[in-house]
């Protein structure tokens, strides 16, 4: 069976990082799954942060959307991807924002979520394990 991948929004800000070694591990993870999704919510999320932190400009950041829109496939937030949020909020302690992630990717039937904001080799219903590229 062929992995299906979710991939957090702090594995693509790490595109634009000046942390080389962060930037290379994040270059190949993108780029060696074909089967990866990432959610409107990581697209949202992205936007924000380059714009926060003035990471490059609105152009670049457009040519990045474009680029994202095309390796992977964009799963879209519903109204249920919330509502399931919150119970995994409850029932896993996680953010608000990460138990989005994780309902979207469990929703989506993704078996790894690659993330580094949230515990290495975790276990979400008995489906979805996640991993930290950066720990090892």
């Amino acid at each position: 069976m062929t992995d299906k991948i979710f991939i957090d929004t702090n594995i693509l800000v790490y595109l634009s990082s000046t942390e080389e070694q962060k930037k290379e591990i994040a270059k190949k993870l993108i780029y060696s799954h074909q089967n990866a999704s990432i959610s409107t919510q990581v697209l949202s999320e992205f936007s924000n942060v380059v714009y926060r932190k003035k990471i490059f400009s609105s152009e670049k950041l457009l040519e990045f959307i474009e680029i994202f829109s095309k390796i992977f496939k964009i799963e879209i937030i519903t109204p249920i991807t919330v509502i399931n949020a919150i119970k995994i909020k409850e029932k896993y302690q996680l953010s608000l924002w990460d138990s989005m992630i994780v309902s979207t990717a469990l929703e989506n039937n993704c078996n790894i979520l690659i993330s580094e904001d949230m515990q290495h080799n975790q276990i979400i219903e008995n489906k979805l394990k996640i991993i930290n590229p950066f720990k090892g």
